[in-house]
């Protein structure tokens, strides 16, 4: 039996709003509670990125349609109260589902999903470089030995990203699912009629909208504050330490999309090669504007 190599290391799962199941680990490759110390500057710049997740969930809920999401939660109103055996109730929350449905429809007759939901679910790897390499190494091993299940949790484990995810009304079979429930209340058939309505809000579809990777935000953030500090000439002792210190953490951030698969090594040298330059133009309180044009741009097209 493999020994593991890593003395800490925590996938920790944090949700705007929602929650995030942790996976089940075997008993040889369970992780520490605990996480790993990130330095000053990562934890210097969260909040700037909290608040750029969060300005990004609120751009995606603006697309959520009102009336379709009404249609949802009349639909399930409805099936509640049949469970209730309050069938005329029923039957008024699916005239008000079919309703709201139809001004969607009235209003977009080439919409095929109408959003009514985003989730926004981060997974944060809270671990240094050397910890995630051993990390890779012993899932590489666990595989080239056949323990797939062993490697399972590693490999599991190995992203720091926010995810968004929308859930929709497919507007094809959803409105006339909900119609055919009308006659089987009025004919008593109460069982099916439930069954129906369970079935008509299991086909609603829930698809990933976009996968942004944290190192890349932090690194992003970073860049930016590292950017005012350099076009500063007139910049203290302090200034300049803070300086360096971003632009170490922003190249480490880089380092950890790396390893984790948020791109190609072909696509991060040439970001670490602007850094590197960067530092030799900063150096001795050096100061310029457009230094940092070239990776901004190699930056956002990752992405």
């Amino acid at each position: 039996m493999k020994t593991m190599k890593l003395k800490t290391l925590t996938a920790a799962l944090l949700s705007l709003g929602l929650f995030a199941s942790v996976p089940a680990f075997a008993e040889d490759t369970a992780l520490p509670a605990e996480a790993q110390a990130q330095t000053e500057a990562t934890e210097s710049v969260q909040p700037q990125v909290d608040a750029k997740a969060t300005n990004q969930a609120a751009e995606k809920r603006k697309k959520i349609t009102a009336d379709a999401m009404a249609a949802v939660n009349e639909t399930k109103k409805a099936l509640k109260l049949l469970d209730e055996e309050k069938t005329d109730e029923a039957l008024a929350a699916l005239e008000q589902a079919t309703g709201k449905l139809e001004l969607v429809l009235a209003r977009a007759q080439d919409l095929a999903l109408a959003p009514v939901d985003v989730e926004v679910v981060t997974y944060d790897l809270l671990a240094n470089l050397d910890t995630v390499k051993a990390m890779i190494h012993d899932a590489e091993n666990y595989l080239e030995d056949g323990e797939v299940q062993k490697a399972r949790p590693l490999v599991a484990s190995l992203a720091s990203e926010i995810v968004f995810r929308t859930t929709s009304i497919p507007l094809t079979t959803y409105p006339g699912a909900i119609k055919a429930v009308t006659p089987l209340i009025d004919e008593g058939k109460i069982d099916e009629a439930k069954a129906a309505l369970q079935a008509a809000l299991n086909t609603l579809v829930v698809t990933t909208d976009d996968v942004i990777p944290l190192p890349f935000l932090r690194a992003e953030v970073l860049l930016k504050n590292a950017e005012a500090l350099a076009e500063n000439k007139e910049r203290t002792v302090k200034d300049n330490e803070t300086l360096a210190s971003q632009l170490a953490e922003a190249r480490n951030q880089l380092k950890m999309a790396e390893l984790l698969g948020y791109g190609t090594k072909k696509s991060f040298k040439p970001m670490y090669e602007q850094i590197d330059e960067i530092e030799q133009k900063t150096a001795g309180g050096k100061g310029g504007k457009g230094w940092f044009d070239k990776i901004k741009q190699q930056l956002s097209e990752l992405i």
